[in-house]
């Protein structure tokens, strides 16, 4: 009887070994497959990410082709439109020497300028040339 109990015991002994190795197989896929969710769920992300820059190149796409139309339909080109005036101190100036508002003359312009530095001559000219003054 005895070593029938010690038989069931070996047994018992050898199930329960059995059963901790499976667990640790069971927990071991477990992890794997939950690592591999995480790489589905990045390369999810990505396919996302590539659709965004796909439809982003389509609006690229169709902004330079509207582009290509404006400067086709011969759309006049504007310097800085934000700006459209002159400042007070050089139309001061200019009406000093005769030069009203409205499209400059350019020799009259360089005899109008003709007592200031070059730096100051080519910031009044820059001035005129954002305000639309000069073409």
């Amino acid at each position: 009887m005895e070593t029938e109990q010690r038989q069931i015991a070996e047994r018992l002994e050898t199930a329960a070994s059995l059963l901790e190795r499976t667990l640790s197989r069971l927990e071991e896929r477990v992890t794997a497959v939950t690592a591999l969710s995480g790489d589905v769920e990045k390369i999810s992300a990505t396919v996302e990410q590539s659709r965004r820059e796909v439809e982003l190149a389509e609006k690229l796409a169709a902004a330079e082709q509207e582009l290509v139309a404006l400067k086709a339909a011969g759309a006049p080109a504007l310097v800085n439109p934000l700006r459209r005036t002159v400042p007070a101190s050089t139309s001061e100036m200019l009406a000093k020497h005769g030069i009203a508002e409205g499209p400059v003359d350019v020799r009259a312009l360089d005899a109008a300028l003709a007592g200031l530095s070059l730096e100051q001559r080519i910031a009044v000219k820059t001035q005129l040339l954002r305000a639309g003054a000069i073409a």
